[in-house]
């Protein structure tokens, strides 16, 4: 047995816990579990994001939650010699990106409200930064379903997005982030491309119950 914990210890799955000899779940088990749960988040989204990135063809993202950021966890790059790169494991801020808008949307106000912090930091000379001026857009995207970035987290860089939950309730955040030079002439098409998604999307997680 103290073989076994030994190898375990060097392989960060477990930890010890006290003098005594009692182990905890070590970080690299943790890490293996986010991991598995990434993968699974994937699965549940990558088939709106293929459908989206065959009828937009431009960069594709998923993201979740990560405190009071969200995070990247996949992506599907554009083809175009210039688009936006797909950077794993980036995170933005909750208020400052559409990824983060879209998710801090699915919250009821006052639980969405608290969620901001204290103080917004500028990421670029565009972005947001009175609670007013966040809650008021949240409200807008309660309202349409589609979250907007028009170069508040990155100059140069307009992002659409929209929230869905996963087969275990998770809240993803899918976005179409575009550069500036070629937005303009999609911005329409994206967003309808997205509400359909999110309309699908629903649907499979609460399909309609039928007579039989």
């Amino acid at each position: 047995m103290h073989r076994i914990v030994t190898a375990l210890t060097a392989e960060g799955l477990v930890a010890t816990a006290s003098p005594a000899g009692r182990v905890r779940i070590g970080p690299e088990f943790a890490r293996l579990a986010s991991y598995s749960q990434a993968d699974l988040w994937k699965k549940d989204a990558e088939p709106y994001m293929r459908r989206i990135f065959a009828e937009i063809g431009e960069t594709v993202d998923l993201s979740v939650l990560d405190g009071d950021h969200v995070r990247v966890i996949y992506g599907i790059p554009a083809r175009h010699h210039l688009h936006v790169t797909v950077d794993i494991g980036s995170t933005f801020p909750l208020y400052g990106s559409s990824k983060g808008r879209a998710i801090l949307a699915a919250y009821p106000p006052d639980v969405a409200a608290r969620m901001l912090p204290d103080r917004l930091e500028p990421l670029t000379e565009k972005t947001v930064i009175t609670r007013d001026g966040i809650l008021a857009l949240l409200d807008q995207v309660r309202q349409t379903g589609v979250a907007y970035n028009l170069e508040e987290a990155t100059a140069g860089i307009c992002t659409q997005a929209i929230a869905i939950r996963g087969a275990t309730g998770a809240l993803l955040a899918i976005s179409v982030p575009v550069p500036t030079q070629r937005y303009w002439a999609i911005e329409d098409k994206i967003t309808r491309v997205l509400l359909e998604v999110r309309k699908e999307a629903i649907a499979a997680l609460d399909p309609p119950v039928t007579d039989r």
